[in-house]
């Protein structure tokens, strides 16, 4: 099971960083249009529900295939209602685990946890197990895979 470190996400001001807002293409450069730049808070971007929004660090490899690495912060909302196919924060006997969250058995009393890695295997939760589906992950913010990154 991973482990998560969790910290509160606590928004005391504004920061306001440099934005282009018509994107950077990934595809063929094109012209560059006056460098038109803005301004973003990423505090505003990220945090939709700040009471409720907590940040954690993944510590673990089940979900790197689905692009959650090995000291990734996560932006988790535990205001959002859970649902099929969400990415979930959940605790599950005594630890914290990051997993796609699977209701299709709900009705039978069953919810999965599935990790995105074949050498793990899902997690099932049944009524007799203690574990709470903590929150959703709403962002995933990773370093650059470059020479130069920090």
């Amino acid at each position: 099971m991973n482990e998560l470190q969790i910290l509160t996400a606590e928004v005391a001001e504004e920061v306001l960083l440099p934005y282009f807002p018509e994107g950077i293409r990934a595809g063929f450069p094109s012209p560059a249009t006056d460098y038109d730049e803005e301004a973003i808070d990423l505090n505003k971007a990220l945090i939709h529900n700040r009471e409720a929004t907590f940040f954690a660090r993944v510590k673990g490899d089940s979900m790197v295939d689905a692009g959650y690495m090995p000291g990734d912060l996560l932006v988790v909302d535990r205001s959002l209602e859970p649902q099929t196919g969400d990415v979930v924060v959940a605790y599950v006997d005594g630890g914290f685990t990051i997993k796609e969250l699977d209701l299709t058995q709900r009705e039978h009393g069953v919810i999965r946890l599935l990790p995105h890695n074949e050498a793990y295997k899902p997690i099932t939760i049944t009524p007799e197990q203690s574990s709470t589906i903590w929150g959703v992950v709403t962002y995933c913010i990773h370093k650059s895979t470059g020479k130069h990154r920090g």
